[in-house]
C-alpha cells in the first residue's frame, strides 16, 4: 500500500521519466541477450537493438529535461 500511496503522489513528469528509465534499461538487457549469438541473422538483431537503444535514451533523456523544468518552474514560484 505504501508504494501504491508514494506512486500516486508522483508528478506526471516524475512518472514518465521513471517509465522511460525502465524501457532503456529492458532494451540495454534485451541487447545484452543477443551479443552472444555469432549468426549471420544476428547482424540485424544487433542494429535494431541499437536503434531502440538510441530512441529510448533520447526519450529519457527528454523526460528528464522535462522533469527538470517542471522542479525549477516549481521553485520559482
Amino acid at each position: 500500500m505504501n508504494q501504491q500511496a508514494a506512486a500516486s503522489q508522483k508528478s506526471r513528469a516524475e512518472q514518465e521519466t521513471e517509465n522511460e528509465a525502465n524501457r532503456l534499461k529492458e532494451q540495454v538487457e534485451a541487447a545484452l541477450a543477443i551479443v552472444p549469438l555469432r549468426s549471420p541473422e544476428e547482424v540485424d538483431s544487433l542494429h535494431t537493438a541499437a536503434d531502440r537503444i538510441e530512441r529510448a535514451a533520447r526519450d529519457l533523456a527528454d523526460a528528464l529535461r522535462q522533469l527538470a523544468k517542471q522542479r525549477q518552474s516549481a521553485d520559482d514560484e
